[in-house]
């Protein structure tokens, strides 16, 4: 890294965000940061604040030459005012001096490291032929999740089930207008599915778990709430479960936390994304594959560097 004096930092818009890391391009840096050996379990926790109307996450991160913090906020009320929901802006400093180098448009950033960090797991822990894909969500993450698994997979059907038909429909037109064959379904569908994800809110099981077929590979990303969950724990019990980072897992994830409340999973049995990537651990084809996520601060930085670098370099 060439530090340079400025007088003001670079400052990167969602569409120069989106310019400058494609989903694909996301995926090969968040897998090269674990391959080279960065652990997950070293950043720092994620902090949540009362703030206004809502909550203010921080999530600050450093590795290598680069430090970061994403400042989110979260203001349910927001909705019905024509706002955003969740809003985000990223700070990204060289690590020697803590300089700003440059300020980021936080949600492009999270609608990017997302799927990217969910392809990661899907692209070690998904049969490696055709698949179906079943997605549950309508929102941005549903969309981002189906281009970024068209980048791991032959995708040779889209099923998307959600409570809204209008939306429902509008996400298969979408995803057809994209190239692939995708049409609305039903939770029962999931049986049929190679590639799995659930990109909602719900704080109950979306489905069925017993229906899952062994070898299949679940991405669970909706939440980072204890209380909220999207998988049953039958299924999780008698799946290989890989999360991003034990710790944050079993403080955060509530697939996990619920299912090893229920009895149904060990802690001890829990496989990190890292092991994954540098083949410590591989999928398994007599029982399904769980991906459960909960967004990480390295995420945003490792993709908010390569965003930079795309411009200075």
């Amino acid at each position: 890294m060439n530090l340079t004096k400025q007088v003001s930092p670079a400052w990167y818009t969602s569409e120069q965000v989106a310019e400058a890391v494609s989903p694909d391009r996301a995926r090969e840096l968040l897998e090269n940061a674990l391959r080279d050996g960065f652990d997950p379990a070293t950043d720092p926790d994620r902090t949540g604040i009362a703030a206004g109307s809502g909550e203010m996450l921080l999530m600050p991160s450093t590795i290598g030459e680069w430090s970061g913090i994403k400042v989110a906020t979260v203001a349910p009320d927001n909705l019905g005012k024509g706002l955003p929901r969740i809003q985000a802006n990223y700070i990204l400093m060289d690590a020697e001096t803590l300089s700003t180098q440059a300020l980021l448009e936080g949600a492009m950033l999270t609608a990017l490291r997302t799927p990217a960090t969910s392809a990661v797991a899907a692209k070690h822990l998904a049969p490696s032929g055709p698949c179906t894909l079943m997605v549950f969500g309508t929102g941005p993450q549903a969309w981002g999740h189906i281009e970024a698994m068209s980048e791991i997979r032959e995708i040779t059907e889209v099923i998307i089930s959600a409570r809204n038909r209008e939306r429902v429909d509008a996400l298969a037109a979408k995803a057809n207008d994209f190239g692939l064959a995708a049409r609305a379904g039903e939770a029962g569908d999931v049986a049929n599915a190679q590639l799995v994800v659930c990109a909602t809110s719900a704080s109950e099981p979306l489905f069925d778990g017993s229906l899952v077929q062994p070898g299949a590979c679940v991405i669970a990303m909706g939440s980072h709430v204890p209380e909220s969950r999207e998988l049953d724990g039958e299924l999780v019990g008698r799946s290989l479960v890989v999360v991003e980072d034990i710790a944050t897992a079993l403080r955060e994830a509530g697939d996990v936390i619920q299912a090893i409340a229920e009895g149904t999973l060990l802690a001890d049995d829990l496989v990190t994304i890292a092991n994954l990537v540098q083949g410590q651990f591989t999928r398994c084809d007599d029982r399904p594959n769980i991906f459960k996520g909960t967004g990480m601060s390295w995420q945003d930085l490792v993709v908010a560097v390569g965003v930079h670098e795309h411009f200075t370099n």
